[in-house]
Order: C-alpha cells, then sequence, then structure tokens
C-alpha cells in the first residue's frame, strides 16, 4: 500500500456528502456563547457524532495507535475549497477535528476548520512542503462569535468582488481569468486565484483593485487542474472529482498512458472537465506496463506451413493474442494464448513452421461481445425503433381460415375459382367441410376477384376501341390529302 493510500482512505461508509460546504459560513445558523455550542454540520446522525467529511479530508489511523503516536502540536486546517495549512498548536488547546480556530495570517488572523490532528499531520508535513518548526504558524484560540460575524461579512463580498475585478482585468486587456477571490478572516485581504496560459504583468490590476476594494491583495495563478478542484462536480465514473476530494498532487498525464492501456485516443473521452487529460489515466498505467513485459513483441511476425500472421490486438488480462494475415486489415484472424505464440517464435528461430496457429485439436478461444457504454456519438441513439402495424380482426381471421384449407382446395385450376357462386355453392354444401363463416369469407373473394377480372376487360376493350379511333382518324386524314391533291394531265 502506498503513502498516499494510507495517508487519504475513503471508506465506502464515510463517503457522505455533507448538506453545505465545510468552509462556508452559512452552516451557523445561531451563535453562542462558545464554539464548541455551535451547531455541527451534517445530513444524519451520524455525522452529528462525527465531523462531516468535506474536500481533501484525511482518516486519522493513527489516533488509537499507543505509544504516544496520537500526541502532536501540529493540527491541519482547512479553509476555503481545497486551501489548507499546518500550524502549531503551542498553546495545547483541545482541538479536536471540525473545530473552527483562528490561526495566524500575514498580516492579521484567519478563520478555518481542523481537519486533521495527531502525528500523523507531521507525516504529511514532511511530504507536501517539508517545513520546519520555525516556519509554522501558530493556532491563536478558539473561533469567538465576533469573529463568525465578520467572517461572514467577508464571505458575502466575495462573488461581488471577483465580478467587478473580471471586468477591471478586460478593461486592461490582460489576457487572464480570476476564477475565484477568497477573503481572509479577519476581512483585511483578499487572495484572486487567476489562471494565465503566459506570463502576465498585473502591477497595475493590484493597484487598481486595491484603491477599489481598501484590502490587502495578493495574486496566486493555478492551474486547470487546480480550478477543477476548488469548484469541484462530479465525474463520468459517477463519484466526485478526484482533485477536489483527495488528490494533493497533479502529475502530468501523457497520451502513451492511453496507449499502453489500448484506449481510443478520442479527446472528448479522454479530456476532463479541466479540458486536459484525465488523472486517473495513470492509476492503472503501471499494471499495464508489467503485464505488457510478459506478452511476446508486437513487431514480432508468426511463420506457418500455410501464410504469415502479423499482430492485430492484444487481450493483456486474458493473456491472448489475436494475429492476421494482413499487416494493417483484419484478415483471416486467429485468437491464441501467450504460452502458444512463444512456441511458435522459438520454433521460427530453429527454422521450423508449425502447420497452423493454434494447438492441434485446441479450439479458438470466443471472445464475447460487448456494448460500448460511452457510444455518445452515435447520432441514432435516441431514435425510437418502428412499432409493428396492428392487425384488424378480419384480416386475422382470413389468415386464420387460408391455413385451414386443405392442399387439394389450394391447387384448384383458377377456372373453377372464376364460377359462378351458385354453381360452386352445392359442391361446398355437399363436401361438407367449410364452415359458414368461411363460405362467407370465399364468396367476398371470389367476388372481389370478379370485379377485378371485369374490370380488367373493360379497360382493355377501352384500349383498344381507342386504338380503333386513331387509326379510322389517320386513315381519313391520308385520304383527304390524296383528294386534293391536282390531278397530273
Amino acid at each position: 500500500m502506498t503513502t498516499d493510500e494510507l495517508n487519504n482512505p475513503v471508506p465506502v461508509e464515510d463517503n457522505i456528502t455533507p448538506v453545505q460546504n465545510a468552509s462556508a459560513p452559512e452552516v451557523f445558523e445561531e451563535e453562542s456563547s462558545s464554539p464548541a455550542d455551535a451547531p455541527k454540520m451534517g445530513c444524519c446522525r451520524r455525522c452529528e457524532k462525527e465531523p462531516p467529511r468535506g474536500k481533501l479530508t484525511s482518516w486519522n489511523y493513527l489516533a488509537d495507535v499507543p505509544g504516544g503516536f496520537a500526541d502532536s502540536p501540529y493540527v491541519e486546517v482547512q479553509f476555503k475549497n481545497t486551501r489548507k495549512g499546518y500550524f502549531i498548536n503551542s498553546d495545547r488547546l483541545p482541538l479536536k477535528q471540525g473545530d473552527w480556530v483562528a490561526v495566524e495570517a500575514a498580516p492579521g488572523h484567519d478563520i478555518g476548520q481542523v481537519t486533521l490532528t495527531g502525528r500523523l499531520v507531521e507525516q504529511r508535513m514532511r511530504r507536501h512542503s517539508g517545513k520546519n518548526d520555525s516556519e509554522v504558524r501558530k493556532v491563536f484560540r478558539l473561533a469567538r462569535p465576533s469573529d463568525f460575524e465578520v467572517f461572514k461579512q467577508a464571505k458575502a463580498r466575495e462573488n461581488e468582488v471577483m465580478i467587478r475585478s473580471r471586468k477591471i482585468a478586460a478593461s486592461l486587456n490582460l489576457n487572464m481569468k480570476i476564477g475565484d477571490v477568497e477573503f481572509q478572516g479577519d476581512g483585511n485581504k483578499a487572495i484572486f486565484y487567476y489562471i494565465a496560459d503566459e506570463r502576465v504583468d498585473f502591477r497595475q490590476l493590484i493597484k487598481i483593485l486595491a484603491e477599489t476594494f481598501k484590502v490587502r491583495i495578493e495574486m496566486k495563478q493555478i492551474g486547470a487542474r487546480q480550478e477543477a478542484g476548488r469548484i469541484g462536480g462530479i465525474g463520468p465514473c459517477g463519484r466526485p472529482l478526484c482533485c477536489a476530494s483527495w488528490m494533493t498532487r497533479f502529475v502530468s498525464v501523457a497520451t502513451s498512458a492511453a496507449r499502453f492501456q489500448d484506449l481510443s485516443l478520442n479527446p472528448q473521452k479522454l479530456a476532463g472537465q479541466c479540458a486536459k487529460l484525465k488523472c486517473c489515466l495513470n492509476f492503472e498505467v503501471d499494471t499495464y506496463v508489467e503485464q505488457t513485459k510478459q506478452l511476446p513483441e508486437r513487431n514480432i511476425k508468426l511463420e506457418t506451413e500455410d501464410a504469415t500472421y502479423h499482430h492485430f490486438k492484444t487481450d493483456i488480462f486474458r493473456r491472448e493474442i489475436t494475429y492476421s494475415t494482413e499487416r494493417n486489415s483484419p484478415v483471416n484472424l486467429v485468437t491464441i494464448d501467450a504460452d502458444r505464440a512463444f512456441e511458435i517464435i522459438e520454433m521460427n528461430r530453429n527454422g521450423q513452421k508449425p502447420a497452423q496457429l493454434p494447438r492441434e485439436g485446441e479450439e479458438e478461444p470466443k471472445t464475447k461481445q460487448y456494448n460500448d457504454l460511452l457510444d455518445q456519438d452515435n447520432v441514432n441513439r435516441f431514435d425510437s425503433k418502428k412499432k409493428k402495424k396492428k392487425r384488424s380482426k378480419s384480416s386475422k381471421q382470413h389468415d386464420d381460415n387460408r391455413s385451414d384449407k386443405p392442399a387439394n382446395e389450394a391447387n384448384r385450376p383458377k377456372e373453377a375459382e372464376r364460377q359462378e357462386p351458385s354453381q360452386q355453392q352445392p359442391k361446398q354444401q355437399e363436401s361438407g367441410q367449410q364452415e359458414p363463416g368461411q363460405q362467407n369469407t370465399d364468396r367476398q373473394q371470389r367476388d372481389n376477384r370478379h370485379r377485378s377480372a371485369d374490370n380488367r376487360h373493360r379497360n382493355r376493350n377501352q384500349q383498344r376501341q381507342g386504338r380503333q379511333h386513331h387509326r379510322d382518324n389517320r386513315n381519313n386524314t391520308s385520304d383527304k390529302s390524296n383528294n386534293d391533291k391536282p390531278k397530273q394531265q
């Protein structure tokens, strides 16, 4: 187990999202005489007993370890969103996780919430910043009701100040984006978090902001990943973003991580909410690299008596490799296991060629067909299938009657079908095979056939008459033209 997993385990039962943010001042609905009597945040009875788990919280697994591991003067304090700091409890105040404290700042003091105590804080300090005791600031006291009043007033200004500062930066034509504003607990200082692709000269901006808001200004540049962690959200996996829940260090992610895992190099599926490659691509890439080393190389060809096979695709965890007779197209695909591939490679080195890729008497492994759950580019995914038309009762009854007919009746000549109903009725009565309802349907069919036959004869007669009339008119015109010609003497 790695150090990050030890320091940041996420139990299933503790993965509870509080109703309000841990850093929001609105959680104090009533102000009491002491901070310990302040109402606790939470959504259930369990949250009332234990402090709620907010962003970047840790489980103190050294709290109940004997031998003095729980005794440490250092505490971890969380401020707005994911900003944290480490302070020393020099006055030995009885602090526990969830308490609001006033800590030393430059200048003045700040208000934050205790998120971790004990020996685990020292380990996190050495891992993150490696600060010495002289550089750690102090914890002044538990937060008072007067501190909360100033804290609420300062937090209420943040949204308005952020909007106005964006307008000021746009008027100065600065290529930067102010993503968030955080006021100090005493209201004397404001931290402006901004994103910029290049170096920005914001000296004039600081002067204008200080004159406008009458506070001390501090500019802090953050990246796109840090901004996504501060804002928060839900990832495509259905869980809160890693950068907003437990990640404190952001390692660069390369496209080679997606290639090792045989993922599609589609930017829409590989990019996260920060428009960068997803951090989770690095979580399993080491396992894929180790498993790939135990498989034959992809540029090796397998020679058989029939053809030469090239690598097509690999199932790393099943240790199955698919080969094709063409280099870049799926032709005559054959899937074998990795051990069989090593055997054929060794045979080819010795100048031998097997008759076929699979072993004798061994069937080719069947691969399961999986549906693409992330198939979001298909434009027909919302189209509903056409419903079958409901057939009427008369048509169903007609099909049933047709299926009940004997074979000799179906092979009856057409001349017998065109007979009059009066001539066929005695034969049907004598046979005694048809029911009255069946006789009616058959009679209707014969009447329809007679009508269609009469219509065809009538149309043919009309066509013949039209052709004859056309010929007569043509002959009459030719006779008139011969009579009008002058006779030759």
